[in-house]
Formats: structure tokens, sequence, C-alpha cells
């Protein structure tokens, strides 16, 4: 990013102030808050006990959920890999709870020690759900220890940039299933993702490498594995961009200091936890999220919610 980007970028979000109300009277300037960025932490270890992972991560777990239980459904699931388990912010290694939960063996696969025994400890002790827990060493992605078409479904959620050898992991994804394949990653056709890159997460784009969010890309190693598309589109489509973090962090890396703000995104009033659903301690959360759903249930073309959609995916059909 140059500075005359930099300066285009302050040009482009000075005039939000003004058209939001509730940002009026906050003192700090949208320059000083393009110089406010954390290191890179691991964050995936604060959600390994702390469940509060915010609406925007809640609601796009429900959105999947819908979309992986529809696919068991239709195609008899009846096996799943996930390979890798992280790729989605927040508390790792939760998305294959809808499998386990209508009884279909669940495999989750990490190449980080740590997080895997954190997931495990969930799913054993919080969860109370099956699942095979199995480790690889971060350069082993293209040799799963899997024998061929091992599973009803093998997949992977916006988990390519993590690893080592995304192309390696794809082909052993084809490899190992006998029916499906569902790859997705971040959309970066979409808002949120540019305002992502060039104001709120920099340090990100230059350690992770952004050309595995380019889906031709990654079509066209799959099928050169053998796999037939049978399906793209996009999911997570909510009424707010995608930031990928929480949005009091969202004010704080833009420099907006407004106590009103602060106390509206934080505190016992603002506790979203996809967890706490599954333990039934809040059985409406649920409906409460999904009220924003209405762009992604829309019957409109992939193509026309892209601007807006958060991911894009493939599904296809081992031969």
């Amino acid at each position: 990013m140059n500075a005359d980007s930099g300066d285009s970028l302050q040009r482009f979000f000075a005039p939000l102030r003004s058209k939001m109300p509730f940002l009026q009277g906050s003192q700090s300037s949208i320059a000083i808050g393009i110089d406010l960025f954390m290191k890179p932490t691991d964050s995936w270890r604060k959600y390994l006990t702390d469940y509060n992972e915010g609406l925007g991560l809640v609601y796009e777990r429900f959105v999947l959920n819908d979309f992986l239980d529809a696919l068991r459904r239709r195609h008899q699931i009846g096996s799943v890999l996930e390979a890798p388990l992280y790729g989605m912010a927040g508390v790792s290694g939760i998305n294959g709870v809808i499998f386990a939960q209508q009884g279909v063996p669940v495999t989750l696969v990490d190449d980080q020690p740590e997080r895997l025994d954190g997931v495990r400890r969930i799913w054993a002790e919080e969860l109370g759900l099956p699942a095979d827990f199995v480790l690889v060493p971060p350069g082993g992605w293209n040799r799963l220890p899997f024998a061929d078409r091992s599973f009803d479904l093998t997949w992977e959620w916006a988990a390519l940039w993590h690893i080592a050898d995304p192309a390696g992991l794809l082909r052993e994804l084809v490899r190992t299933s006998r029916k499906l394949v569902f790859v997705a990653m971040p959309n970066r056709l979409q808002v949120g993702y540019w305002m992502r890159k060039w104001i709120l997460d920099r340090e990100f784009f230059t350690a992770h490498d952004e050309s595995w969010t380019d889906m031709g890309r990654i079509r066209c190693i799959l099928e050169d594995a053998g796999l037939e598309i049978i399906e793209e589109g996009v999911l997570d489509v909510p009424p707010w961009p995608d930031t990928v973090m929480p949005a009091r962090e969202v004010l704080r890396r833009l420099g907006i200091h407004s106590s009103r703000l602060e106390a509206r995104f934080s505190g016992e009033s603002w506790q979203w936890s996809t967890m706490a659903y599954y333990l039934g301690q809040e059985p409406d959360l649920r409906e409460r999220v999904m009220r924003y759903a209405w762009l992604d249930q829309a019957p409109l073309p992939w193509q026309a919610k892209a601007i807006w959609a958060h991911h894009r995916y493939l599904l296809g059909r081992v031969p």
C-alpha cells in the first residue's frame, strides 16, 4: 500500500463520519486509525476457552450449518473430513458439530498440537460429542494419513491461506473423498475484504498468500485432480461488511473512541456465542441471528450477491 493509496482510503472513509450520526463526537480520525494495528497474534488460543465470538461469526456458523445439513440430507453423507479444522475465526473446530449431532462420524485435522488438544477438549468436555482428531506436520498437507475414498464429504472453510501447501491439500481432499468435495474461501470481491486489506488488517495480508482466494485457481487444481464441479456460489451474506473481527475491535483500529459505541459493542449485553446455543444455554439464539439472513435467502443469482457475500465456494463430485 503506497502513500497515494492511503490518502485515497482516508478520503473515502472520512465522509462516512458525517453520514453516520452515531460516530459524531468522536475525537479520533481515520488517519490515526490507519496506524493502529495489532501485531499478529494467535487469536485462536483465546477462543479455546472464551466462546464469545461476536454476531458476525455466529451468523456465519448458522448459515454454514444450514448449507452443510442440506448437503447431508441431499447426498446421504455418512462420514466427513474437515481439513484443516482452522479457517474460520472464533472458536476453532466446531463447524462439524452439525454433522455429529446427526450421528455422522466427523474427522478433524490440524497441524498445531495445542489447538488440536483444545478442540478435542471442547468436543469431549463441553459438547459431549464424538469425533476423531488427527495431527499432521505443517508440511504434511499433501499426504493426509487416510486411504483413498475414505469419506463421503471432504471439505475446508477459509483455511487454504493458513497452511504451507494449499494445492497439495486440495488434491488430498479429492483423493480421500468418495462423494463430494466442498471448498470455500473469503470473497475478495466484497467491500469488507478491501476494507480489511487496506485499513483494518494490513499485516495479515503481508503474511498470507491471497492468491488462494482466487476461485478460478482453486477450480483448476480440483478439476486437474479429477473432480467434477457441480455447483459454485456464495455463502454468508449478512447486511454488514466482512471485517473478521468484533465490532469493538473495528472501532479501535479505525481510531474511533466513543464510550457510547464501546458500551454498545461490549459487556454483558453484547454476547454472541455459538457454543451457548449448542449447549442449550441460548435456545433462541438462532432465531435472533437468522433474522439478518434475508440476503442469503434471497432468490437472486449468486453473482448478484457477490459484491456483499463474505465467502465463495465450489462443490464438486468425485466420479
